[in-house]
């Protein structure tokens, strides 16, 4: 004994799924589901295109691909001239950069140290500002 739906317009279709396999939904058809193919491929468009975008933006605490080169190149930058310079190849001076903002961190044995390495930070190409978390530590002697 088939069991069957109360008829509806298609606009108002219910779906129900049947209780015994084999048996028919009566007064709805698959076609009252569909939307226009148009209308479905803007949707998926719309859905990858927001996701790819999301992915290539940043964030305040995270980087997009071209910041993180970019941070880099600076990174690599200041270290070399830390190396470079007479008053401050020998100390131990951590570089970080996120976003352009520099941090400095490690020890120093003197003030003129801290100021020159605040100092050939400062002149790289792409610092945008710079953080001194340096420690003056007096050589033992």
């Amino acid at each position: 004994m088939p069991i069957s739906t109360p008829r509806r317009s298609r606009r108002n279709c219910a779906a129900t799924v049947p209780a015994e396999p084999g048996l028919k939904l009566q007064g709805c058809s698959m076609s009252s589901f569909n939307i226009g193919k148009r209308t479905a491929a803007l949707l998926v468009a719309a859905m990858l295109g927001g996701s790819l975008l999301a992915g290539c933006s940043s964030t305040p605490s995270q980087q997009s691909t071209g910041e993180a080169i970019d941070d880099g190149v600076v990174t690599a930058t200041v270290k070399a001239k830390l190396i470079e310079d007479p008053v401050t190849k020998a100390h131990q001076i951590n570089v970080d950069t996120f976003k352009g903002n520099v941090s400095l961190s490690g020890f120093v044995e003197s003030e003129q140290a801290r100021a020159r390495a605040l100092q050939l930070a400062r002149g790289v190409d792409g610092v945008k500002s710079v953080k001194d978390a340096m420690q003056v530590r007096k050589a033992a002697s």
